[in-house]
């Protein structure tokens, strides 16, 4: 670990705003964590990463981006990072306030909603704080016309790290779609998005991640939710070396609410894990999490997930739900569902389920014509489905599997 430290070439950056942030990054980035990490213990990150991951390389230009290469089947506010460089030819409507981050956090706007995270606490947060220079400042002032859409493209090798924050204004009504799509190369992407939903607001986050088969992804969400707030997530993982895809959601307010759905599907060696803590910090809030994972080959899934309820949240309601379906005799999984309660006047549950796919559903499946692998392929689809039901959009359902 002490020799990955050794590869890690921080920035200098000439403008005083980014180079404190950077000192401040560096100084709250202690180690990579290790198994011995608790919150790690199932994802030893360090253990991945190589120095070349590590490496800053420089980015590609404007002119060898692939911004347009994905074409979406509706019209979208389209955002395009290739290699971890911003495309910054974007287009903006009128409904959402756009700046580069690098701009933004010069600005006093930006003020109330960037840098609100524990940098003791999440370690990759750190990180890219000390690295903190590409990303979008997103502000949606009124219902958008489409959804806005953040297409990664990743190609090359080395460290890609992006920071994001999306705020939706008091009554608005927004849906925003993250999709990524790798090479097959050694690269490190280190995401961190930082959302606040104000009061009656409601943002739907989608995310679809296939990254290539050797890259390391590493993605933090940190959203908080006021009152009347809603925030919906929705996660489609199948790709990358490692992945770990975590979700903290603050309900700051009274009738705060939050969705977090996710499902994945494991195939060789990936390692997807999906960590979600949401915290109920007021009365009468409630949360639903449906996780779901089909793991093939010698893939390993992990899901951890923490209800917090603080003593003052009296009447709130919190649901948490993972279901596995090992598929090959080296395929694993790790679960560690939490509960903890400060206050009297609740109602909570979690629970978790695994197996194998039902072998009378298969042969049901053949007796109708079906063959074998394309049954099972029609059963896993439809148990991968049932984490994005909910979804109301029906042109961006069309992206999650179906049976």
């Amino acid at each position: 670990m002490q020799e990955l430290l050794k590869n890690i070439v921080w920035l200098e950056d000439d403008n005083p705003v980014l180079f404190a942030w950077h000192q401040k990054g560096r100084a709250a980035f202690k180690e990579f964590p290790t198994k011995k990490t608790e919150a790690y213990k199932y994802t030893p990150v360090s253990e991945v990463l190589t120095p070349e991951m590590l490496n800053v390389k420089s980015h590609v230009k404007d002119d060898h981006c692939d911004h347009g290469a994905h074409h979406l089947p509706f019209d979208a506010y389209e955002f395009c990072f290739c290699d971890g460089h911003l495309h910054r030819h974007f287009h903006a409507g009128d409904d959402i306030e756009v700046l580069p981050i690098d701009e933004a956090v010069k600005t006093n706007e930006i003020g109330a909603y960037f840098a609100k995270i524990d940098l003791a606490q999440y370690p990759f947060a750190a990180l890219n704080t000390a690295f903190l220079k590409e990303g979008l400042f997103i502000r949606i002032h009124k219902t958008p016309q489409k959804p806005i859409v953040f297409l990664y493209h990743n190609k090359n090798r080395g460290f890609k790290n992006i920071r994001n924050v999306i705020v939706a204004d008091k009554g608005v009504k927004a849906e925003w779609i993250e999709m990524f799509e790798g090479k097959d190369e050694a690269y490190f992407l280190n995401i961190v998005n930082e959302i606040f939903v104000l009061n009656e607001a409601k943002l739907t986050h989608h995310k679809l991640q296939h990254e290539g088969e050797e890259a390391v992804h590493i993605a933090l969400s940190d959203a908080h939710v006021k009152e009347g707030g809603q925030y919906q997530s929705y996660a489609f993982e199948k790709g990358g070396k490692l992945v770990r895809n975590e979700t903290h959601v603050m309900l700051n307010q009274e009738n705060a609410s939050a969705r977090v759905n996710a499902a994945y599907h494991l195939l060789r060696k990936c390692h997807i894990d999906t960590t979600t803590n949401i915290e109920h910090l007021s009365e009468n809030t409630r949360s639903d999490q449906l996780v779901r994972g089909v793991i093939d080959d010698k893939g390993h899934g992990v899901f951890q997930g923490k209800i917090h309820i603080a003593p003052d949240a009296q009447k709130t309601e919190g649901y948490q739900i993972h279901k596995a379906l090992l598929l090959s005799d080296e395929a694993k999984v790790d679960v560690k569902p939490e509960l903890e309660i400060f206050a009297d006047d609740v109602k909570c549950s979690h629970g978790a389920t695994s197996g194998d796919l039902n072998q009378d559903e298969i042969f049901y499946l053949e007796s109708r014509g079906i063959d074998e692998t394309s049954a099972r392929q029609v059963l896993v689809n439809a148990f991968l489905q049932a984490a994005f039901d909910d979804v109301e959009n029906p042109d961006i359902k069309k992206l999650y599997p179906s049976d």
